[in-house]
């Protein structure tokens, strides 16, 4: 049996992981947050991984508060940038494979084209360069590493935009949402499902690739069929980016090309449409049995 090391593990993503790979009988899942693992302790995830003699690591731990890195970039460089070095160091020592989680917050947005693995990365903000930064030590330190960069995750779990939009579709009449921003919503289980079947198969296509849900949206987009779906009646408005500044600069547009995932790993992705409506009716039952 494999031990499989999830960090982040109160996480959305990792609660995710946590609903798919339940079947598994051949994978042990090892989940821990900072309270049992600090990544940016290289002594404390050294013994970690002999004390539980890891294979897999699947890096989901990531300061993430976008807006806040912009004045704590210290922190999230420590997280993002030292954090996945010494899990990168660690696995190599280990002959463990590791999983990182990126984003598409590495890209500027200054085209209209989807972006591939190779294209430039050149990040807006501070939370895209660490990002970037991670990446970027652990291909150096690594071989045996897939880097999946995501967009716009959302889930049962935990906070994000879909359970935002809930709640204040529920508290206001009227709601404006920015239009001018363009990427693909990612139902965390189905990156989950992905995770879990690239260890489970034992895929060694080692490198970088992208995984976010198929389809283009705006946030307008997403907060509209979030509303549609669910029957929450409140008045929406586009609004630009201009009129809802905020810290840290956002690409306008990070839409991504899956070629590579699709054809190395053979995964068949769905529409962010259809995988909407299935978090939405998990949420309601959710809701419902409580």
């Amino acid at each position: 049996m494999k031990n499989i090391l999830v960090t982040g593990g109160k996480g959305q993503l990792a609660s995710c992981i946590k609903d798919v790979s339940g079947n598994l009988d051949n994978l042990n899942f090892i989940y821990v947050d900072i309270d049992q693992l600090d990544i940016t302790d290289i002594k404390s995830v050294k013994t970690f991984f002999k004390k539980n003699n890891v294979s897999y690591c699947i890096n989901c731990a990531a300061y993430t508060a976008v807006d806040k890195a912009e004045s704590d970039k210290e922190f999230a460089e420590m997280v993002n940038v030292l954090g996945a070095k010494n899990l990168a160091i660690t696995c190599d020592s280990n002959d463990a494979v590791l999983i990182h989680i990126s984003t598409d917050f590495v890209f500027d947005g200054t085209h209209t084209k989807l972006y591939k693995e190779e294209d430039e990365a050149n990040p807006l903000s501070v939370y895209g360069l660490t990002k970037l930064n991670g990446e970027l030590v652990i291909a150096d330190v690594l071989k045996k590493h897939i880097i999946i960069r995501t967009s716009w995750l959302y889930s049962e779990h935990g906070q994000n935009f879909l359970k935002t939009m809930m709640k204040l579709g529920s508290e206001r009449d009227s709601l404006g949402v920015v239009v001018d921003q363009i990427g693909t919503p990612t139902y965390a289980g189905d990156l989950a499902k992905a995770i879990v079947s690239i260890i489970d198969k034992e895929k060694t296509s080692y490198g970088t690739y992208h995984y976010s849900n198929e389809g283009v949206a705006s946030w307008y987009d997403f907060a509209k069929a979030i509303f549609d779906i669910s029957g929450i009646n409140v008045d929406l408005s586009p609004i630009k980016t201009e009129a809802y500044p905020t810290p840290a600069v956002r690409p306008r547009y990070s839409v991504m090309d899956k070629s590579k995932i699709k054809q190395e790993l053979k995964f068949n992705i769905p529409n962010w449409r259809d995988s909407l409506k299935i978090c939405l009716t998990n949420l309601q039952n959710i809701t419902h049995d409580l």
